[in-house]
């Protein structure tokens, strides 16, 4: 009873009857309008139209609550201009005007926020912007790539900028990917192109390669194959490990099919001629330890092993041909084994990771270090001197005295090589 009274007195502060109509009394600016035919009693009806304004106003007061609870205001505005807009025409009787204000309180405290957000929007996608045109001039594009992908999503979960502003915004973020996909596309189409050239390269010394592998021109055969690995060695690019494994793998067969043979021929002259025999597979044993330097180390210091043991077995050689022949193999052996010494320390010094620099850079840091190993070896060597020269000249000395002696005959021999792996590095001879 206490409720139907206050909806009454409520219904007849906001409205009235009048020739059997109700009608809203007019508020703020908007004149008195017919919500309605009375129909069982004036008060009965006048009563029915207060209860609609409650619906109305419970729908203002779910939206404000929600819109309270929520942080995507803006999300809420066109309902809230909606209802706003119903205020004027909503047939109820009630305090239309308080709901207006408040509807339009909201409106405003929302198009705050829109402001707030689109400022906050405006920074996030020139941050975006700033990123993406930073990236012209990179050379990762791997790892740009998956940038510009974390770039463009942030884009897309990033909330509106002001209306003038979209069009120019959205213009400059396309102008910047766009810009970023077509150099990358340049950079991959170089990059094959270059690819292309050094196969080329590669697949023009195993052509010549395999033309000559079975040539029975031994020696000048020899000779134009070891030009041929240098060749190798000075081309200087990188491919796929794939790629490069694959040419590689080709080239050697080739050389390696030609000094098989080799071996086969020297065998067969032995067999004619045993004393030239042993000199012609001891040149062949010194052509290939020569060959050495231009493979790689790991195979090279494998190879100098079995070609040592394999010079065991080959019979004398006579007169001053065999200390000649023999100076030479021992010589080009050692040089394997200092420079597989000296790509080790290097490859040490920098931890395994690649190596810094340009050809010629890596080229004096090899001459560098084997200058100063070339200083320790001759310390090494006059420590040695010295301790010869104080040696006095009994029976009892002289073991000790030829072994100091045979250890200084070897550090010369190491020094002689290191001098001959700097000149040759110096030469270009050498990577």
């Amino acid at each position: 009873m206490e409720q139907h009274d206050h909806l009454l007195a409520t219904a007849r502060q906001y409205g009235y009857v009048e020739d059997d109509q109700v009608w809203l009394r007019p508020f703020m600016t908007l004149p008195a309008r017919r919500v309605g035919q009375v129909k069982d009693s004036p008060d009965t009806s006048l009563i029915y139209f207060a209860q609609r304004f409650e619906l109305f106003r419970a729908k203002v007061e779910d939206l404000l609550a929600k819109m309270a609870a929520s942080d995507n205001k803006g999300s809420f505005l066109m309902k809230a201009l909606h209802l706003k807009e119903q205020v004027a025409s909503y047939d109820g009787l009630g305090d239309f005007e308080s709901l207006y204000h408040r509807l339009t309180e909201a409106e405003e405290g929302i198009n705050v926020t829109i402001a707030q957000n689109r400022e906050k929007n405006m920074a996030t996608k020139l941050g975006v912007l700033q990123e993406l045109e930073e990236l012209r001039d990179t050379l990762d594009f791997q790892t740009a790539t998956e940038r510009v992908k974390a770039l463009r999503q942030v884009w897309i979960k990033t909330g509106p900028v002001d209306k003038e502003l979209i069009e120019d915004m959205e213009d400059r973020f396309r102008a910047a990917v766009d810009a970023f996909m077509q150099r990358k596309r340049d950079f991959l189409a170089d990059k094959k192109a270059m690819t292309n050239r050094v196969q080329d390269k590669y697949m023009a010394l195993i052509r010549q390669s395999e033309a000559l592998q079975d040539s029975d021109d031994f020696e000048n055969t020899t000779r134009k194959l070891k030009q041929l690995q240098q060749d190798w060695k000075d081309i200087d690019a990188t491919l796929p490990r794939k790629q490069a494994n694959d040419l590689w793998t080709r080239f050697r067969a080739a050389h390696n099919h030609f000094f098989e043979r080799l071996k086969v021929h020297i065998n067969t002259k032995r067999t004619e001629n045993q004393p030239e025999d042993n000199l012609a597979r001891k040149r062949g044993l010194v052509a290939e330890a020569e060959a050495l330097l231009h493979r790689p180390m790991s195979e090279a210091v494998a190879r100098a092993k079995e070609l040592q043991a394999a010079w065991k077995k080959v019979g004398p050689v006579r007169g001053e041909e065999s200390d000649r022949v023999w100076e030479q193999f021992i010589a080009a052996c050692d040089k394997v084994f200092e420079l597989s010494s000296l790509e080790h320390y290097i490859r040490k010094r920098h931890g395994g990771a690649p190596e810094p620099g340009t050809r010629d850079d890596q080229i004096a840091a090899r001459v560098q270090a084997l200058r100063e190993f070339v200083k320790s070896d001759r310390q090494e060597q006059l420590v040695l001197e010295e301790n010869l020269s104080k040696l006095n000249v009994s029976p009892g000395n002289e073991s000790f005295r030829t072994m100091l002696q045979g250890k200084i005959r070897a550090f010369e021999r190491k020094i002689r090589t290191k001098n001959h792996l700097i000149e040759l590095l110096q030469k270009g001879v050498l990577v």
